[in-house]
């Protein structure tokens, strides 16, 4: 996330955690032990009988508790053979009685994980059912995933934008979060140097402060500008994060408003009790553990915390008022497990219902989203990306990219387009050719850079009945883009672009010094219709 903090790194791909796949462990004599005492999870049916059942519906039966079943194909054998040791875990499955204390966080990290049940002191599920429906996903699983070919590729020579970058180097760039403040000014967060600066549009700083780890999110509105302090970038489960209010002039406190917090990626601000003071909904990435609350605000300006999920990979959620019933409700999208779109229906009185109204299986690596009218019919659609690939060594996946759902009138949403862009982070719609339709900057944090490495940031200009037209911008592959704001920056009325570079892991080594080296640290687009 990171911004869209689809950046899990070494989440030990908990999306899976529901999956029941297993891992031979032990010797054959304990397994036929706890073969002869499991039985299902309704304490009913033997495991003997299961063993009978097909592999495949052995896989539908414990794979859809709370996630889609996900598909052999979706990953190839080599990938499958990786995570598949880690699902055991889940299921207290270890290859050795070593593993599950190494697997655990030291301290409070580790603490928290033990109270949450993650990883279970004795096995949950039986040993031999694992490995059956294991062995199934290696069977079935493509050598390689299939690749189609786009039908037109990506044009380099970038209409309507000039680029901007700064005239030295900034080595080891770690962008975590880029954001317009106003015409000429903007936040930069580098997790690496732990700094929130802001620049102006030369790249000059006119302002820094050292925030742990960095800044994952800015929230501007009329009641003042928040930062969210992702409190540790690297995969964990301590609450080091916090959301502190910024100082409006000189001489201003800084105030904390909210604190221990599991890696916060995302907030948003709004009146969701309706008591006239402005509540906070926070996404809490984590790691194993996490999840999604709102923050009640009372009189005296303190917060008290909410839970509208408790589970990791809150990655963005939004206070709209959906139904049109003055009430403020939320829509969030969770990247890990039951990855999906959830919409929480405000009824009344700081109580909500949860509707899941978007899933999508948990390879995909949901990585963000955002409401538009897309049509023009006064409902809010969905833009969406599919792009989180660092759990594991990267693989390119025909089903990353960038997806648009359209709204029925009733929340009810339908894949209308879809654009093929492995790797995909972040897609923001704006009008930036000014005639009246939407048109998408995207970015990839994990192109396929054998193939075609320019696409780490695409401009997809709307030609209209559903088609658009792909450029980028020359040595767009200079930088790592993880980061991407759209605003104006230079106050001429049209809408600018700024990108940020992080340089994360060893892959693609071929760029790699190049990216160390900072030639492109961030930038920004400039926008020339005006």
């Amino acid at each position: 996330m990171m911004s869209s903090l689809g950046m899990s790194g070494s989440k030990h791909w908990f999306l899976w955690i529901f999956l029941a796949l297993g891992w031979s462990c032990g010797t054959e004599t304990k397994e036929k032990k706890e073969h002869s005492q499991l039985v299902t999870e309704s304490g009913k049916e033997p495991a003997t009988s299961l063993l009978e059942q097909p592999a495949s519906t052995l896989a539908a039966r414990y794979c859809t508790g709370c996630h889609l079943l996900p598909d052999p194909n979706l990953l190839d054998k080599a990938t499958w053979k990786t995570i598949l040791p880690r699902m055991g875990h889940y299921y207290g499955i270890y290859a050795n009685d070593t593993l599950r204390d190494w697997i655990l966080e030291g301290g409070r990290a580790g603490q928290i994980v033990e109270q949450k049940g993650v990883f279970p002191l004795t096995p949950t599920m039986d040993t031999l059912i694992f490995k059956k429906i294991s062995a199934y996903y290696l069977e079935e699983a493509p050598a390689k995933l299939p690749l189609k070919e786009r039908e037109e590729s990506v044009r380099v020579g970038l209409p309507y934008f000039n680029l901007k970058k700064p005239g030295g180097k900034t080595k080891n760039p770690m962008t975590l979060m880029v954001k317009m403040d106003a015409p000429n000014r903007f936040y930069i967060s580098d997790v690496g140097r732990s700094a929130l600066a802001i620049m102006d549009a030369d790249f000059q700083v006119l302002k820094t402060a050292r925030i742990p780890e960095g800044t994952s999110w800015i929230h501007q509105d009329d009641a003042g500008t928040l930062a969210l302090v992702i409190g540790t970038f690297n995969p964990t489960d301590m609450d080091l994060g916090y959301v502190m209010q910024l100082p409006e002039g000189p001489g201003d406190p800084t105030r904390i408003l909210v604190q221990n917090l599991q890696r916060p990626v995302h907030l948003d601000r709004g009146d969701l009790d309706g008591d006239g003071r402005d509540d906070l909904v926070i996404c809490e990435y984590g790691k194993q553990t996490g999840g999604l609350s709102w923050w009640k605000q009372d009189r005296a300006g303190n917060y008290q915390k909410f839970v509208l999920q408790n589970k990791p990979g809150a990655t963005k959620a939004y206070i709209r008022d959906l139904n049109g019933n003055g009430r403020q409700d939320i829509i969030a999208l969770f990247g890990q497990g039951d990855e999906g779109i959830f919409i929480y229906h405000n009824q009344g009185n700081g109580n909500f219902v949860e509707e899941p109204v978007l899933r999508f299986p948990p390879s995909y690596g949901s990585s963000f989203f955002d409401l538009a009218d897309f049509n023009d019919d006064g409902h809010l659609d969905i833009i969406y990306t599919a792009g989180d690939n660092a759990d594991y060594d990267p693989i390119t996946k025909p089903y990353h990219g960038i997806r648009i759902f359209i709204n029925d009138g009733r929340n009810r949403f339908e894949e209308e387009f879809f654009y093929p862009l492995p790797g995909a982070y972040k897609a923001i719609p704006a009008d930036f050719d000014g005639d009246g339709d939407l048109d998408i900057a995207a970015i990839s944090f994990f192109p396929d850079f054998e193939n075609a490495p320019e696409e780490g940031f695409v401009y997809l200009e709307n030609q209209g009945n559903g088609n658009y037209e792909a450029s980028t911008f020359p040595g767009s592959s200079a930088g790592r883009w993880i980061a991407m704001d759209v605003g104006d920056m230079d106050g001429d009325g049209d809408l600018d672009i700024l990108l940020g570079s992080m340089v994360f892991g060893s892959d693609y080594t071929q760029y790699f010094d190049q990216w160390v080296e900072g030639d492109l640290p961030y930038l920004w687009l400039e926008n020339t219709l005006r």
